[in-house]
């Protein structure tokens, strides 16, 4: 699987950012997919997860704040981020792995995202 993520950028605190994250190469109804981030100097933290059932999960954190979706005939998965704080400063990628597996082994480059405050 062949992922690429985009729409990154900059915007102010309380601005919304969408992005997005384009699958090629597998079946992508059959992966579950998600989106984790890395700020500077932190490690790699889970954020979103849409999964092949159908069901999804956040981190705590960004709970009513961010929306992930699927579109399996586009092969797309997307992050809607709105409420956008200083704090989700951080390069985001974009993960896949099949249904049954148990760790995502399939990882986009990131997408840059940075809210000033």
């Amino acid at each position: 699987v062949q992922l690429q993520a985009f729409g990154g950028g900059l915007v102010q605190a309380g601005g919304s950012l969408r992005l997005s994250c384009a699958a090629s190469g597998r079946t992508f109804s059959n992966y579950d997919m998600a989106w984790f981030r890395q700020a500077p100097g932190k490690e790699r933290e889970f954020v979103a997860a849409a999964y092949s059932g159908g069901s999804t999960n956040y981190r705590d954190s960004v709970k009513g704040r961010f929306t992930i979706s699927r579109d399996n005939a586009k092969n797309t998965v997307y992050l809607q981020m709105n409420s956008l704080e200083p704090e989700d400063t951080a390069l985001y990628y974009c993960a896949a792995k099949y249904s049954s597996a148990g760790a995502y082994n399939y990882w986009g480059h990131g997408t840059l995202v940075t809210v000033s405050s």
